[in-house]
């Protein structure tokens, strides 16, 4: 059985306002439900868990009114902390494998998920990512004082998948380090980690500008449903 986990236990203060932004309206629903949808309705996806902040029982109670969710599980104080609560949280359905992805990402394609689903057949930990194709500099304040080699550098994205023993393994290990995605955390316990290309659409909501082109993407969306 392949588990997803949606991590939505953040506070998003970047994007401000009064409510986290995986409760922030995107299209008349909240972000946190449109991240859901694609590992929802996946065939290859047996259960979806969601870790969220304990303060946010009665949103996400709100957000995910009418799916067949079993209880949320409580994060704690970093994303990293919270994952890897999620993880024992999953471990008495003893999956094989586990998508984690973040849930300020709204628009994941379901082509992804079958690439990164398809990968971890010959590798025990697959990311999603794209290239980089910008030029890269290290700045000091406002001084520019390097340009780095932008050659074979991705930017990662979610879903990240993983075989469950070995990523609940690598999680347990880092406890107390501060590592920046789940795809360092199994670097660092010496897991194989490949990649598969990733989308465009599948940014990270982080400012209001952000919430603006999400909306944008899913009008366009309709509007070819529409058509078709």
């Amino acid at each position: 059985m392949i588990a997803a986990l949606l991590v939505a236990a953040g506070r998003g203060h970047r994007l401000g306002g009064p409510l986290p932004k995986q409760y922030r309206l995107l299209a008349g629903e909240p972000v946190l439900r449109h991240a859901l949808r694609p590992f929802l309705h996946h065939p290859a996806i047996g259960l979806v868990r969601v870790v969220i902040h304990p303060d946010d029982a009665e949103l996400y109670a709100s957000a995910t009114q009418g799916l067949a969710l079993p209880s949320p599980i409580f994060g704690g104080p970093t994303r990293q902390d919270s994952v890897r609560l999620g993880l024992e949280a999953l471990a008495e359905s003893s999956p094989r494998a586990v998508l984690i992805h973040d849930a300020a990402r709204p628009l994941v394609a379901g082509a992804t998920i079958d690439s990164v689903i398809a990968a971890l057949k010959d590798a025990p930990g697959v990311i999603a990512a794209l290239p980089v194709a910008d030029t890269l500099k290290r700045c000091v304040g406002d001084k520019v004082t390097d340009t780095l080699d932008r050659s074979n550098v991705w930017r990662a994205q979610t879903p990240q998948g993983f075989r469950f023993p070995e990523i609940l393994a690598a999680h347990r290990a880092a406890v107390g380090l501060a590592l920046t995605d789940d795809a360092q955390v199994a670097e660092r316990a010496g897991l194989e980690v490949r990649v598969v290309p990733g989308d465009e659409e599948a940014f990270k909501i982080t400012n209001e500008p952000d919430l603006l082109r999400a909306e944008q993407i899913l009008q366009i969306r309709n509007r070819l449903k529409d058509i078709t």
